[in-house]
Parts: structure tokens; C-alpha cells; sequence
């Protein structure tokens, strides 16, 4: 299968497994010296024919096709990265290698003391499995923390959402995410922002809004009525997190404007 590789700072050996068993490797390489290496490393080998080199940022860059990707991932990049992969969907699966604190957070349930909007962000979109823990010694030079690769494999059919909604969502829920969803939705910031949304998007959509319309009174009727005032957004499943959206939309109350 073709194989995408985004090898950062080492000098080919990952590219080199991955040249023993793909039928094509397309490598990520920002650094013009480490492109010469690799060329240098491959040249007049039987891998060179199977090797695209592609020369810059592969947060910036297009990703071609491919059918797996492979990388050990530096942390500034590790969630820009995730989620470029993710929204670019036709692959069959991922390998990655993070910082271990951010692996654990990939894969976090609801109610681990990790899970965050990175979790659940993730998880609306992926299937994540924790592979193995690389200790820090197994580098030279060893780095602060260890590392851990994770597996990745895109959800099919995606869910059909408006990710703008889903973001403004978990947006506001895991900023305070141990508070219950009662007291999250009556902060005055939260209100303002959803009252305003109200009202564009009764304008835009030239529906009146009632004289003694309460969008107070609205949020909380919506939350009883799927039994989530108690509820803090650090023990909500994916599903939870879903069914709570698709009953603000429905009502009119949106997280973007």
C-alpha cells in the first residue's frame, strides 16, 4: 500500500522500514539538509524508485493520497496535525507517535481525569486505540517525557454535523468542564453569546421572536428535557454531546453566529 511518512529531525530510519514494506512511501521533510540525507541514503538503492519526497510543512502543505500514515510527531504540531489528518478522511489508518500525556488524551474516556475537548473532538471523528508506551531512554538524546503511538482509524460514514456548531459546543462546555451543564449555561457571557445567535438567526431567517420569548427559560427547558442539568461535560460521551446539540438546533439556539 502507499504510506505517507512525516519523519521529522532523524535521518531515515523510519522512511527506511517503511520503504521494506509499502509499495510507495511519500515522505514530509521541512528541513532542505535532511531532504539531501535522504536522497543521499537512497540513491542507486531499489527504494528509490518507491520514494516521493515531499519539501516543506505538512501542516501548510496539501496531503496526497494515501492508505496509511506513519509519523513520530513533534508536540508544537501534534494537535494542528490530528486534525488536518482527520478532516483530510481517505486514509485507512494512522500510527503516531506523541508525548504520552497528549496520546492519553486522544484516547480518554468520559470521566478520566484527561478527557478534554481534544478527547471528545477526536472521537466524533475517529476511532483511537493506544498501541504501546515508548520510554524516553529509547532516544538518544533521551527526551523529558516518554512517548506513546496511538492508532487512528476515520469514522465511516462521518457524522453529519455542522463542526462549526460542534466546536462552539465543546467550546463552551470544557472550559469549565467539572461544573454542571445547569451552572455552564447561566453564566452571563454564555447567555449573551446564544441570545444574540437567537436573534440573528431568527432574522436571517424572518421568524418573529415573542415578545416574552426567555432564552433563559428556553436553556433550561432544553436541558430537562434531556436530563443534563447535573451533568459535567468531563463525563458526557460523544452521543451525549450530540443529542444536546441536536436539541439547541432544533430549538433555534445556535453556538455560531
Amino acid at each position: 500500500s502507499s504510506g505517507i511518512n512525516a519523519e521529522y529531525g532523524g535521518t531515515g530510519n523510519l522512511t527506511a522500514k517503511l520503504l521494506e514494506k509499502a509499495k510507495k512511501v511519500i515522505a514530509f521533510e521541512i528541513d532542505p539538509r535532511m531532504v539531501a540525507e535522504l536522497r543521499k541514503r537512497f540513491m542507486g538503492t531499489p527504494y528509490m524508485s518507491k520514494l516521493e519526497i515531499i519539501v516543506g510543512d505538512c501542516i501548510k502543505s496539501e496531503f496526497p493520497d494515501f492508505d496509511v500514515c506513519v509519523a513520530n510527531m513533534p508536540y508544537q504540531i501534534s494537535s494542528p496535525f490530528v486534525f488536518k489528518l482527520l478532516l483530510h478522511r481517505k486514509f485507512r489508518c494512522a500510527v503516531l507517535m506523541f508525548q504520552k500525556e497528549f496520546a492519553e488524551r486522544l484516547y480518554a474516556k468520559p470521566g478520566d481525569k484527561l478527557y478534554c475537548r481534544l478527547s471528545a473532538n477526536t472521537q466524533l471523528m475517529a476511532r483511537v486505540a493506544h498501541v504501546l508506551k515508548v520510554g524516553k531512554n529509547n532516544f538518544k538524546p533521551p527526551p523529558k517525557v516518554d512517548s506513546s503511538v496511538v492508532r487512528i482509524e476515520p469514522m465511516n460514514p462521518m457524522p453529519k454535523i455542522n463542526f462549526v456548531e460542534w466546536d462552539g459546543l465543546t467550546r463552551i462546555l470544557f472550559t469549565r468542564k467539572n461544573k454542571t451543564l445547569s451552572a455552564i449555561f447561566k453564566s452571563k457571557t454564555v447567555i449573551e453569546l446564544l441570545s444574540k445567535n437567537y436573534q440573528i438567526y431568527c432574522s436571517l431567517n424572518e421568524i418573529m421572536v415573542a415578545d416574552d420569548f426567555d432564552i433563559k427559560a428556553k436553556i433550561d427547558e432544553i436541558l430537562t428535557e434531556c436530563a443534563f442539568n447535573e451533568t459535567r461535560a468531563r463525563t458526557m460521551s460523544i452521543d451525549q454531546f450530540l443529542k444536546l446539540l441536536e436539541r439547541f438546533n432544533a430549538n433555534k439556539i445556535h453556538f455560531s453566529s
